[in-house]
């Protein structure tokens, strides 16, 4: 990052969830450097805690605390304990997300729960507990990360892109809200980037096609290294994006859906059509 993003960045306070692995671990790890106080939030609370101490043995300030955003209580407490320990709180990172992958006939009502009480639910606990912290304040910045998936018509994700369209309606309708006492919101929308969601997530499952074939799936569409996306997405954070598309690319596919609806779901029946073929081609156990 340059010299003036680093300068932005040193001595302010970050709370990021999901922060064990994946997008939160690269993000964690970017703030961190920068001279940012980080706390690593994340039901997996052992990679968190390493992560912390790598993070400190660089001379950084880190803390890993085990939370799991379904918990509003939990959310709420641990959001305090930061800023009481802290001074204050001047970003949030509404990152842990699992994934479900499915077409919606697969799909069970317990998959359904899962799927919007960690990706939906998880988020409004989040800004449940922060953003009051926030208007106290008079600042801070809000970052919920959604997906492309929000954005774009998809195929065998309609509970993960039901969610995630959810959060970038949210990050939206906040932002409007959220200027108006100094305080910033921004909505993450990554392409395919490389973690363990890319698979399912360690919470996560897909009811079409194996761990094995996904990630070919996955890899088909070139997943960008987790700390590049870290390092794009707060270039746009710090310029106070409202929508921020990593890798650039996927912005095609965004300006595809927004004018020509019709294209965009065409576009969506190749790929389901693509996924049933990879899962016919799977031979049988």
């Amino acid at each position: 990052m340059a010299s003036t993003d680093t300068a932005q960045l040193s001595g302010k306070v970050a709370f990021v969830t999901g922060g064990a692995s994946g997008i939160g671990a690269a993000l964690a790890a970017r703030l961190a450097t920068a001279g940012t106080e980080v706390w690593i939030a994340d039901r997996q609370i052992e990679p968190a805690e390493k992560l912390a101490a790598q993070l400190r043995a660089t001379g950084a300030v880190a803390h890993a605390v085990e939370l799991d955003v379904r918990d509003p209580a939990a959310f709420a407490h641990a959001v305090h304990t930061a800023v009481d320990t802290s001074g204050r709180l001047d970003y949030l990172f509404n990152n842990a997300g699992i994934g479900i992958g499915g077409e919606v006939d697969t799909l069970t009502l317990d998959d359904w729960t899962d799927i919007i009480d960690v990706n939906l639910k998880g988020v409004i606990h989040g800004v449940h507990a922060a953003y009051p912290e926030m208007i106290r304040q008079g600042s801070g910045h809000i970052i919920n990360t959604a997906s492309m998936a929000g954005l774009i018509t998809t195929s065998a994700q309609g509970g993960y892109s039901a969610t995630k369209h959810a959060v970038v309606a949210l990050s939206k309708t906040l932002r409007v809200e959220a200027a108006t006492h100094g305080v910033r919101v921004s909505v993450l929308c990554p392409g395919v980037v490389r973690t363990p969601i890319l698979t399912g997530g360690a919470f996560g499952r897909n009811k079409s096609v194996s761990r094995e074939e996904q990630l070919k799936l996955g890899e088909a569409l070139r997943p960008m290294d987790a700390g590049v996306f870290a390092q794009k997405a707060l270039r746009g954070i710090l310029r106070n994006e409202a929508i921020i598309v990593v890798p650039r690319w996927w912005k095609g596919l965004w300006y595809l859906e927004r004018l020509s609806p019709a294209l965009s779901m065409r576009t969506a029946a190749v790929a389901l059509k693509r996924t049933r073929d990879v899962q016919s081609a799977v031979p049988l156990q």
